[in-house]
């Protein structure tokens, strides 16, 4: 007989490259730790020298700056933030600790939201791609080349480019979903399925009731010699 744990029945255990999921959500985590700390540096960077990031109104085609103070300081604390998220959830995965990956999780779903809503946005509304790409400045890289497009061409391909988005992105999130489930039930579960040879399965009920339960069966009749 074969023994395995209930949640390996109902949950995939493996993901991208054969990996296990624990190890596909802790290379995930520290990707994105790597990806905000080097934008947390940028940011630190600008704000130590804002003429480095500055431009003038002529090359951005109107009087606006490139990002001031008050903004810079709000991307910042979103990349601190996005730095613990990510630490979290890769100790969590690493440490088998559940409740770690959930703010990690929920940033992947708020993520996946806010493309959904590009999506749905750009199926409404094509000609609001038309729209932003006027306003950007003139000098802008292959805004003239994006424009002479076909209307209907652009927002196919738009539409393509952000639904091979959302695919991997839903992707990700089965993975750190998955990792979550099989550390949850790893560590919580105390239930043995048996697989037998014909397919069915037996549930063995946990140590504490079976001793329970064998404890209170009466004691066998006293031996009488004949």
């Amino acid at each position: 007989m074969k023994m395995v744990a209930p949640w390996t029945r109902f949950y995939s255990n493996s993901c991208c490259l054969c990996c296990h999921v624990r190890t596909g959500t802790i290379l995930l985590g520290v990707w994105y730790l790597i990806t905000n700390a080097v934008v947390l540096l940028i940011l630190l960077s600008a704000l130590a020298d804002p003429d480095q990031y500055h431009f003038s109104a002529s090359e951005l085609g109107g009087d606006l700056e490139f990002m001031d103070d008050a903004n810079m300081y709000i991307a910042i604390a979103i990349s601190l933030l996005m730095i613990l998220i990510c630490a979290m959830a890769t100790y969590g995965a690493y440490k088998q600790h559940a409740a770690w990956i959930i703010p990690f999780f929920c940033y992947q779903i708020f993520d996946f939201a806010l493309n959904a809503l590009v999506a749905v946005t750009v199926l409404v509304y094509p000609n609001s791609i038309q729209e932003y790409i006027r306003q950007l400045p003139p000098n802008f890289p292959y805004r003239d080349d994006v424009m002479s497009v076909n209307p209907t061409c652009l927002v196919l391909i738009i539409l393509l480019f952000i639904s091979i988005i959302l695919t991997f992105k839903g992707y990700l999130i089965s993975c750190v979903w998955n990792c979550y489930r099989y550390i949850n039930g790893r560590n919580s579960s105390d239930v043995l399925v048996y697989v037998t040879s014909n397919d069915t399965t037996v549930l063995l009920p946990p140590y504490d009731d079976a001793t329970v339960t064998g404890t209170a069966k009466e004691p066998p009749p006293p031996y009488v010699s004949a």
